[in-house]
């Protein structure tokens, strides 16, 4: 049990602090603060706040997927499936759909992947291939952050922008097969790079959005390496269901 712990302890540093640095383009010259974590922050209305925007309003700046979409992931082993979850985590799982429908991940490599002593994660996506870099938009020159976004069981309303408190339980859980957003400290410093979870890894539930699952293929997700490269990402199915407001 101790051992299990201490791997839980390590692992999950990994995937806190293989984000951090990518965190810090935000405070240089180059960053936008409208697109920081923070500013994403004092953006997303507080349930108690008496804010004249709506969330609704504030959330329409980004991409988000109304309904489900499917993602075919080509490894050199074979192909995986993906569902992505745009009811439950439509900010999220839109982002992603987003980032796939650009080819951004196409040729990317899986930098972190923690199996020992127990299986935790693999996770990839980062432009830069070392854990510290996010998507740039080219239309803007600037990184593109998302705010945290879960949907604790048995709610109405998504909570954005803060973990949830211990005694809550998200719908969209890290069993088996999930996929979700690595990010720094801060909550809503969540971009382009991705995780799937290798085994049920429910500690991470309530601070970490989950948007899918692997429906097909998760027998290959499994036998991802270190430095495996992702041939490439498609949506086949719900492109039509990627909405940009703004």
């Amino acid at each position: 049990m101790l051992r299990w712990i201490l791997s839980c302890f390590l692992a999950m540093s990994v995937l806190l602090t293989g984000c951090s640095n990518a965190s810090n383009v935000t405070t240089s010259p180059s960053a936008s603060p409208k697109a920081s974590p923070s500013a994403i922050a004092q953006a997303i209305p507080k349930p108690s706040a008496n804010a004249s925007q709506s969330p609704e309003e504030a959330l329409a700046r980004f991409v988000q997927l109304k309904g489900a979409a499917t993602v075919e992931l080509k490894l050199k082993s074979g192909t995986v499936t993906i569902e992505l979850d745009g009811t439950n985590a439509p900010v999220t799982a839109g982002n992603f759909a987003d980032l796939v429908k650009r080819g951004v991940y196409n040729g990317l490599t899986f930098h972190r992947v923690v199996k020992e002593p127990m299986p935790f994660v693999a996770q990839g996506g980062d432009p830069l291939g070392n854990g510290t870099g996010n998507f740039v938009d080219p239309t803007t020159s600037q990184p593109r952050y998302i705010p945290l976004e879960i949907l604790p069981e048995g709610a109405k309303e998504t909570v954005y922008g803060e973990v949830l408190a211990p005694t809550q339980k998200p719908k969209l859980t890290h069993r088996k097969g999930a996929i979700a957003m690595a990010r720094s400290q801060s909550p809503n410093s969540a971009s382009c790079q991705f995780y799937f979870a290798l085994d049920d890894i429910n500690f991470l539930d309530g601070s970490y959005a989950v948007f899918g699952y692997v429906t097909e293929g998760m027998d290959l997700v499994e036998k991802i390496q270190m430095g495996d490269r992702i041939e490439s990402m498609t949506i086949t199915q719900g492109e039509e269901n990627i909405k940009q407001s703004v």
